[in-house]
């Protein structure tokens, strides 16, 4: 398996809907999650990077869905997908961007992963459970970071993660979960090689 660069991953374009992304060929993975969950700041640590995602005191500001190279090689891509749920913005608007993630995640071929973002302290949320559901309806693979790991201690850490690996069991074929901490740098080994095999050119096929 390839081991991928991600210090060298850089801003493609923005994109606010799907017939405005890149060509879809190559490999892709997508980052999910509630406004709130730390997305910004774990795309951050994971390239070694400041503000390659814009984090904001203010969630749901990210609107539109920002593709990233890994490195030089614009086949390989990180997707950041609007943040949902929190923002203070109109019902009409929540919905468009529902929309939008939906078209993405069903019909986007490149897409080989989704990166699924929960507050370890508040997971499976209905954005959670539907972007799961999403997932299961197009047989795509989904690894959970459950982010903020560092406001728990270890044991209540660990043990919300066993609730949420209990509570997925009936997936768990499709789906991984992991503990993770930006600030801390917690967690980023193990992300970084569920996005390897994901984005290695030896990855499978982009599917159907």
């Amino acid at each position: 398996m390839t081991r991928l660069n991600y210090h060298a991953t850089r801003f493609m374009t923005s994109a606010p809907t799907l017939a405005t992304c890149p060509p879809d060929a190559g490999h892709e993975v997508a980052f999910a999650g509630r406004s709130n969950a730390g997305k910004s700041s774990a795309i951050n640590a994971l390239t070694q990077q400041k503000a390659l995602a814009r984090t904001s005191k203010t969630p749901g500001r990210t609107q539109l869905i920002n593709f990233f190279s890994v490195g030089d090689d614009t086949q390989c891509r990180l997707v950041d997908l609007p943040g949902y749920g929190f923002a203070k913005v109109p019902e009409k608007v929540k919905l468009e961007w529902q929309r939008h993630l939906a078209a993405y995640l069903q019909r986007r071929e490149s897409l080989q992963g989704l990166v699924l973002l929960m507050d370890v302290r508040h997971p499976l949320t209905e954005f959670d459970e539907m972007m799961l559901g999403w997932a299961d309806e197009q047989d795509m693979p989904v690894h959970i970071l459950l982010t903020k790991a560092d406001k728990l201690k270890p044991g209540a850490a660990k043990n919300s993660l066993l609730q949420v690996r209990r509570r997925l069991r009936e997936w768990e074929d499709l789906v991984s979960v992991q503990l993770f901490s930006a600030l801390k740098k917690q967690g980023l080994d193990e992300a970084r090689s569920r996005l390897d095999a994901w984005l290695s050119p030896s990855a499978a096929e982009p599917l159907e």
